[in-house]
């Protein structure tokens, strides 16, 4: 990791800068033609990005309903129970997010409010490059299943027998998704924003990616597809006291450096015992660690702060507004409410981050890049149009007219006010 000492937080602009494979240019020009070839050309192009840039050649995109059955036959039944308990605290933790709203009453006569509907068809994307992540078919299945979604699309790169992998097959079963496609990267995101003979067109597009899958997505949303949120490359941001454990601290920032070499890893402490203890245990651990050479190309882009105290390493954080933030301080509640810009909060010692990642309840599906300066990670709420209605009584209209009238007048738009006169005329 890089080093920096007391660091001056006006001069944070290069300290706080993500790590990224190619320019922004660059890669949304190699996008924006990934996308329109599969506009114009199809399932053809398709097949042709699949061999091109998966190094799969495949007849049919499509995952059979047989496959889906019988990936819970290839899984062991550990991993299968672990898989069903996750399943139920996410699920238990997101359906306390469904809500009937009442009707309002803003003046008497005039009643408002508003009722949730599921988008009807959406499309997830589930990363699968470097590492299967069945746990993201959770994350966003449940609380599409919760929404009342009819369909919902799974795109997931292939491996390099053309198949999808059984774990992801059996999440997807849990969660009643039957449309799985084995297509990854842009092309797949191309497929589900503007359809394909093979793969229906959705509304909107969730799940995270590398910078090709967050480019077109950000793409496609030009186009009228709605997307969840800009989520890249995984990272981490650790505030660590003097009472921090130096070893799970080092687990923590590997947990997120080991997702790929873009993802980014950040440690701010207060103590010099701290900040040297980390850098011990994660030379360690790094060497005892399969995805070695993933860690070590993502540490390099990766930052220790010290700093003079623990204000100031919030002032820090809310600075980068980090995807996953971990208080691993004394008394972490006390900090909460200085926590202004973070995907997911993780407080205390024995709350690591792959918690929140698997099976703790809460959605893993978050806001990189600094973009949860303005945005939420994935909720049930993601999953539906809220859509307004209002139901006005004649002595409603009545009592509010003038109001109407004279806001519409003062604007200029004679139509919006004789919308109402012609109505209250005939009372």
């Amino acid at each position: 990791m890089n080093v920096y000492n007391y660091p001056d937080l006006q001069n944070s602009t290069e300290l706080l800068t993500r790590p990224t494979a190619q320019t922004s240019a660059e890669v949304s020009a190699q996008t924006t033609e990934i996308l329109r070839q599969v506009r114009l050309s199809g399932d053809e192009a398709l097949a042709r990005y699949s061999k091109e840039l998966d190094g799969v050649s495949l007849t049919s995109f499509k995952v059979s309903e047989k496959a889906i059955q019988e990936s819970e036959n290839e899984l062991s039944a550990d991993l299968k129970v672990a898989i069903q308990v996750a399943y139920r605290n996410i699920q238990t933790f997101h359906r306390t997010q469904l809500r009937t709203e009442e009707r309002i009453d803003t003046m008497p006569g005039v009643t408002c409010w508003r009722k949730n509907v599921p988008i009807s068809r959406v499309g997830v994307y589930i990363p699968g490059g470097s590492a299967p992540l069945f746990s993201t078919v959770l994350m966003l299945g449940i609380p599409a299943q919760l929404a009342g979604c009819q369909e919902v699309i799974l795109c997931t790169p292939p491996q390099k027998d053309g198949t999808v992998h059984p774990a992801i097959r059996y999440c997807a079963q849990l969660c009643g998704i039957q449309k799985l496609f084995a297509l990854g990267g842009a092309h797949a995101i191309a497929a589900m924003a503007y359809g394909t003979k093979t793969v229906p067109q959705v509304s909107k597009i969730f799940g995270p990616g590398n910078t090709w899958v967050t480019s077109a997505k950000q793409l496609v949303s030009l186009d009228g597809v709605a997307i969840d949120l800009p989520a890249g490359p995984s990272e981490v941001c650790v505030i660590a006291d003097a009472s921090a454990n130096p070893g799970f601290v080092a687990a923590d920032l590997l947990s997120q450096a080991e997702h790929g070499p873009d993802s980014q890893v950040m440690l701010i402490t207060d103590s010099p015992d701290v900040a040297s203890g980390v850098l011990r245990a994660l030379a360690a651990q790094t060497a005892a660690l399969p995805r070695q050479q993933l860690v070590q190309e993502a540490l390099q882009n990766s930052r220790l702060l010290l700093i003079q105290d623990i204000p100031t390493a919030l002032q820090w954080a809310n600075l980068y507004a980090p995807e996953h933030l971990i208080l691993a301080v004394e008394n972490p509640e006390q900090w909460v409410d200085k926590v202004e810009n973070a995907g997911s909060v993780f407080l205390g010692h024995y709350t690591p981050e792959s918690a929140g990642d698997y099976a703790s309840g809460t959605n893993h599906a978050l806001p990189t890049n600094g973009y949860a300066r303005g945005y939420s990670g994935v909720s049930v709420d993601s999953f539906v149009k809220k859509i307004t209605f209002q139901q006005i009584t004649p002595s409603g209209l009545r009592q509010l007219a003038s109001t109407i009238e004279q806001m519409a007048d003062a604007e200029g738009l004679q139509a919006h006010a004789n919308a109402v006169r012609i109505r209250v005329n005939t009372l």
